[in-house]
């Protein structure tokens, strides 16, 4: 009996071994259970101590740390009066970047319209009362001054030669984030108007994230380099970013900047005229001698073009739904500058000034002529 007991315990505790050693479970590999249950239940997986970054993501990060130093955030406060005509301040806010070492900002007219006081902090947090230098309703820019040394400025480029589809980036402070990078790539260069009724000659169009706050920041290239200054979106009444966002191109603001520096004001030039672009169909339509050019459709009184003995159209016709009128003097060129659109004039015009003088190749009816003109002032004249 007890020999019995013996050998059922033996192969009790035999068959206890071998399960918990040497049986095979499923998803278990055919380890031992003993081996299963040393190792740890978590594994994880370590990154290398130094992250590695895409060649554009170091671009990106490279351009960001360039450019923040010089993007500023401005607060403009107002007065206002509320239903019992009571006085309400109001604040609001946009963007600006810094223009020189010794505190001038650059931002957006309507950033800063009619207001108390101007208030400008820099990305280090640091605030600063501000003077308003300069206000160019036309072109929707204001120069600020705060007192403050060893600023960083921003870098200024060209827009003369943007290529749409390159990559731009944007700094600002969208809904008063400050320091906000977005990423896009300009997506066209065309001619839009404000709310406010400006008009933004060759206005640098981008898909980078543009909302309110961002007005009076730096559009920059893939350098960090300013090549214009957010202002306009448009956002089909949602107010906030639709992928279509507007820039003035920094060469409109340079040439703002040089009257300033060199006049103490803003002396745009003008031609003084209403003009239309011309291509191959319509000028074969109306038996224009050239297929390119602006046909002149109003010449303005006391302009330069009228002064220079320029003619506008008599003949009144219609483009679609467009009144427009033939019969004036079709600019093909301006010094050795080929014209084909207002656009094409207005980027000839911010590489001058007022009083300078250009040469305009243009035809009248099919003969084709040269006059020297004098470039008036753009706000004498109404184009």
């Amino acid at each position: 009996m007890k020999t019995r007991s013996a050998i059922l315990i033996v192969l009790l505790v035999g068959a206890f071994v071998y399960l918990t050693s040497y049986s095979n479970f499923t998803g278990t590999r055919n380890l031992p259970l003993a081996q299963i249950w040393r190792q740890s239940p978590l594994r994880l997986t370590i990154a290398d101590a130094q992250p590695a970054y895409t060649s554009e993501e170091t671009n990106r990060i490279a351009v960001y740390k360039r450019a923040v130093p010089s993007v500023v955030n401005v607060t403009s406060s107002q007065l206002s009066f509320d239903f019992f005509y009571g006085v309400v301040p109001s604040q609001s806010q946009g963007s600006g970047f810094i223009l020189t070492k010794d505190g001038r900002i650059l931002t957006n007219y309507h950033v800063i319209a009619n207001p108390q006081q101007v208030e400008v902090t820099l990305s280090d947090k640091h605030k600063y009362k501000a003077q308003i230098i300069l206000q160019d309703q036309a072109h929707d820019l204001a120069l600020l001054q705060i007192k403050a040394n060893n600023l960083t400025p921003a870098v200024l480029s060209e827009s003369r030669d943007l290529q749409v589809g390159q990559n731009v980036y944007a700094i600002g402070n969208p809904f008063g984030l400050n320091g906000t990078m977005t990423t896009g790539i300009l997506s066209s260069i065309r001619s839009v108007r404000e709310p406010q009724g400006a008009t933004i000659e060759n206005a640098l169009q981008t898909d980078a994230a543009i909302n309110p706050g961002n007005s009076g920041g730096p559009l920059l290239n893939s350098r960090g380099e300013v090549i214009g200054m957010n202002t306009l979106i448009a956002t089909g009444g949602a107010e906030q970013s639709s992928g279509i966002g507007f820039a003035i191109p920094v060469d409109t603001i340079k040439a703002v900047l040089s009257d300033y520096s060199k006049y103490g004001r803003v002396r745009r030039p003008s031609l003084g005229i209403a003009s239309l672009a011309i291509g191959p169909d319509l000028a074969e339509q109306i038996g224009l001698p050239a297929d390119y050019g602006v046909l002149v459709q109003k010449v303005i009184p006391g302009g330069a073009a009228e002064r220079a003995g320029l003619r506008g159209g008599t003949q009144e016709a219609y483009l679609g739904n467009t009144p427009i009128y033939l019969g004036g003097d079709l600019i093909v060129a301006i010094d050795s500058d080929r014209v084909t659109s207002p656009q094409d004039i207005s980027e000839i015009m911010d590489r001058h000034q007022a009083g300078d003088a250009v040469t305009l190749t243009f035809f009248r009816g099919s003969r084709k002529m040269t006059v020297k003109l004098t470039l008036g002032e753009a706000h004498s004249v109404s184009v």
